[in-house]
């Protein structure tokens, strides 16, 4: 192999490019640590091929956000074959660790003894402290890290997270929701646009001719859940200027009390915004409120790039990961 003091051999040597110095040099990419509780995303409402592609596809740019985790999906609803139910997935999680550590106790054994006997040291056996079982108790490791795919506050699809992980017996920890969060207005905001319902930006000189001059922010969850959306509606009427009022998709007739109260505001071209992901609304009900309100209506989070960024950095919160920053505040386009 030749080196930067060989002879000349008429081939060019590859020389190692030198760190870029100073404030501007690129940062080390942040991986999970080895060893790191699995992350489970907690799937609500009922599963289907298309929340499936939501789930996943979030859970890849989550991964991508922070590399060498181990990331799973569990569904509220599942079935258990095509959907996996979420204590089955913790269960099946909590063991694939047991198997893993014993792996590597079997193998930290082995060279243990490999290196005693190239020594002449006494192999561990009489005398010598037994190898440790299983941890157990408070030696134990955090199994997973359960995050629902929640935008806001639940009370009731919490409770069921909640039990499918105490009922798994794991001792795995559930987070809280992922919302409110300025991520989720900007990502409203985008769902806007591309329903095109809003400019894109405020820097742009023209305007959308079917924008909308005021938004109903659209929850489900009850009275929490509106108030929680109310917050990310104030941030999203910054970027639009625009009134902004919440309302919530599972009390009958709100979304249509909310329209004609911002009609007697003023506002004439209304628009629904799901302030939601899109796997706990059941089916129908947000373009039935859209059309009992008379109001256009923009599609769910879906599996926006934030949100899967707000999945990685709600473990990486709790596990005390320093995540590389990326700027924000500008609509993706």
């Amino acid at each position: 192999m030749s080196s930067p003091t060989d002879p000349d051999n008429g081939l060019p040597v590859r020389m190692p490019r030198p760190r870029r110095p100073g404030r501007h040099r690129k940062p080390e990419p942040v991986v999970a640590p080895e060893n790191a509780p699995a992350l489970v995303l907690a799937v609500p409402g009922a599963p289907s091929s298309t929340v499936r592609s939501i789930a996943e596809e979030i859970l890849s740019i989550a991964r991508s956000e922070l590399p060498g985790m181990d990331a799973r999906i569990g569904y509220v609803e599942g079935d258990g074959e095509e959907y996996p139910t979420l204590g089955g997935v913790l269960t099946q999680t909590a063991a694939d660790q047991q198997a893993a550590e014993e792996r590597a106790a079997e193998l930290a054994a082995v060279e243990a003894a490999e290196e005693a006997a190239g020594s002449g040291r006494p192999e561990p056996g009489a005398g010598a402290e037994a190898p440790r079982g299983p941890k157990t108790g408070a030696e134990e490791r955090l199994v997973a890290l359960v995050i629902p795919l929640l935008a806001g506050p639940d009370a009731a699809g919490m409770r069921q997270i909640r039990q499918a992980v105490l009922s798994s017996g794991t001792g795995a920890e559930l987070t809280d929701v992922l919302g409110p969060h300025p991520l989720l207005a900007e990502g409203v905001h985008v769902k806007l646009s591309e329903a095109g319902l809003a400019r894109a930006d405020r820097a742009r000189l023209f305007t959308v001719a079917t924008a909308a001059d005021g938004i109903i922010l659209a929850s489900v969850g009850g009275e929490e859940a509106v108030q929680a959306a109310g917050i990310t509606g104030m941030l999203l009427a910054a970027r639009l200027a625009v009134p902004v009022l919440a309302a919530g998709l599972d009390e009958a007739g709100a979304v249509a009390r909310v329209a004609a109260q911002l009609r007697e505001s003023g506002s004439q071209q209304l628009a629904v915004a799901p302030c939601l992901i899109g796997p706990e609304v059941p089916e129908g009900l947000l373009d039935a409120a859209a059309a009992e309100a008379g109001c256009a209506v923009a599609e769910p989070l879906g599996a926006y790039p934030a949100v899967g960024k707000l999945v990685a950095s709600t473990y990486a919160a709790k596990l005390g990961i320093t995540q590389q920053q990326s700027p924000q505040g500008m609509a993706a386009r």
